[in-house]
C-alpha cells in the first residue's frame, strides 16, 4: 500500500490494516521455518515495509495532533 493512501485513512484504520500485515508476516516467517523455503519470497519483504510505511504514517499523525 502506498504511503499516499495511507495517510488518506484514519489512524483506526492504519492500526487494523497494521495488525492484519502482522498478522500475514507472520504467517510468512512461519511458512519459511517450517518449510525452510517459500512459495513467495517476495511478500515478507513488502510486508516489513508496508508495516514500517503505517508506523511512520501513525507517527506523523500522532505528531500533528500534539
Amino acid at each position: 500500500m502506498k504511503a499516499k493512501d495511507l495517510r488518506d485513512k484514519s489512524t483506526e484504520e492504519i492500526q487494523a490494516l497494521l495488525h492484519d500485515t502482522r498478522k500475514e508476516l507472520f504467517v510468512l516467517v512461519n511458512e519459511v521455518k517450517m518449510t525452510k523455503k517459500s512459495e513467495k519470497p517476495d511478500q515478507i519483504f513488502k510486508a516489513k515495509k508496508n508495516i514500517a510505511r503505517m508506523l511512520t504514517i501513525l507517527r506523523e499523525k500522532q505528531l500533528a495532533a500534539s
